[in-house]
């Protein structure tokens, strides 16, 4: 168990955005350093993953809820949360992975660049929000708005959706074994959709499309980046009809 010193640690440097590949895992052999948060500022424990080396291995215990844990982690490390979290855990997440033993709060994942953040448990709204790149896993249900505005980040949902998810989709892949609310994919761009339950209602200009080999073969990958063992053909896909793009004069005042 290690209690950190604010002083120990200096602010991160900036990092540029890492490219979208799966993080490599930390070696078996790599030392853990546990950090218990129970009396800790969640900054102290922040600047330090922040600053870690690639290739070491963090674990947080007695998280208890609280916001804005492991945010900002720009190297190949790999950080075990035990314990349910507040808002905004992992955020602007660069590289590596981050698995939460528990429940998340609002806005898991916010701007994902890279890497891998799973959660075991449930996730509240707004989930893995104008996520770039790298993949988000929930392995139980997600709340409203998920993936708004996502702009290339993976997002695979083990259970259910709330409604407005995907709303101004972008990019990237939205998978739900589950069944998602109303208004899915409002308003959405070139962001794929794939659903195994059923969809409440679907919003402006998505629709569903044909399952072509090759988004069998793509789902596929993506069930099993999540460690799921789903059928892809139980699936279907919803993806934007494309009729917003242009201007129509019948919408002018």
């Amino acid at each position: 168990m290690v209690t950190l010193d604010s002083t120990q640690y200096a602010a991160a440097p900036a990092v540029a955005p890492a490219p979208i590949t799966p993080p490599a895992a930390a070696p078996a052999s790599a030392a853990t350093t546990t950090i218990d948060l129970a009396g800790q500022d969640v900054r102290v424990v922040n600047a330090a993953v922040q600053t870690a080396e690639g290739g070491t291995r963090w674990s947080i215990q007695h998280p208890a809820g609280k916001h804005n844990i492991a945010v900002g982690i720009t190297s190949a490390i790999d950080v075990t949360i035990d314990g349910h979290v507040g808002y905004y855990a992992a955020g602007m997440h660069q590289q590596g992975s981050v698995t939460i033993n528990g429940n998340a709060g609002v806005g898991l994942a916010e701007n994902i660049m890279s890497g891998t953040v799973h959660v075991t448990g449930d996730a509240s709204q707004s989930a893995a929000a104008t996520g770039h790149g790298g993949l988000v896993v929930i392995d139980g249900n997600a709340g409203a708005r998920c993936g708004i505005s996502m702009k290339g980040v993976d997002i695979v949902v083990g259970g259910s959706i709330g409604h407005m998810s995907a709303f101004m989709a972008q990019a990237g892949r939205l998978v739900v074994c589950g069944d998602a609310g109303e208004a899915l994919g409002d308003s959405i761009y070139e962001t794929r959709i794939y659903v195994q339950g059923t969809v409440e209602s679907l919003g402006a200009d998505c629709i569903e499309k044909p399952m072509r080999d090759e988004h069998l073969a793509e789902l596929a990958e993506l069930l099993l980046a999540a460690g799921r063992d789903d059928d892809p053909a139980a699936f279907k896909r919803y993806g934007s009809a494309r009729k917003l793009y242009h201007f129509n004069v019948d919408n002018a005042y």
